[in-house]
């Protein structure tokens, strides 16, 4: 199970506490746990391999999705918009799948970074588990975690930033 899944799962068990209490905005405070896998067997540092259809097609439907919705992955503004509209609508709503909103949002970090940077998508495997990242060399970003983490605190206005920060570090 990859860190997104435990995230997933975290953050469903909060949203559905909050409701029944009816709290606005849980926030989480602890890691999720490493999960069945011993930590011996758990890699020290990032293992990658390149994407196979599955992820290739993962991809490509979050870009289709994207594309739909009027966001341009070569634009981080749009991206940021995007999420951000994304995120409200699901807050007040909370009708739309989350799980796929934070996989479409992810796929545009990725591949923002893909386009603007050195970093190549791979499917990487860490302490956390495994999902599809951006990696160079031992430089590795996992956009789900990005996109999860802060969807999960209901932060909306970071893509720019965030993002715009890791293109400064690995531009090409």
């Amino acid at each position: 199970m990859g860190l997104k899944d435990r995230f997933r799962q975290l953050g469903d068990k909060i949203g559905d506490a909050a409701r029944d209490k009816d709290v606005d905005e849980p926030r989480v405070r602890t890691l999720p746990d490493p999960g069945d896998a011993a930590p011996q067997d758990l890699p020290l540092k990032p293992e990658s391999r390149r994407p196979g259809d599955e992820e290739r097609a993962r991809i490509a439907a979050g870009l289709s999705a994207l594309d739909q919705e009027g966001v341009d992955v070569d634009d981080l503004a749009s991206i940021g918009a995007g999420f951000d509209r994304a995120l409200t609508a699901w807050m007040s709503e909370r009708s739309s799948d989350h799980e796929a909103i934070v996989e479409r949002y992810a796929v545009a970090v990725g591949e923002h970074l893909s386009r603007r940077t050195d970093l190549a998508w791979e499917v990487v495997t860490d302490v956390f588990g495994t999902d599809l990242g951006v990696a160079a060399g031992d430089f590795v970003v996992v956009p789900s975690n990005l996109v999860a983490v802060r969807w999960m605190r209901r932060e909306t206005g970071w893509i720019p930033s965030v993002v715009g920060h890791l293109v400064t570090l690995r531009t090409r």
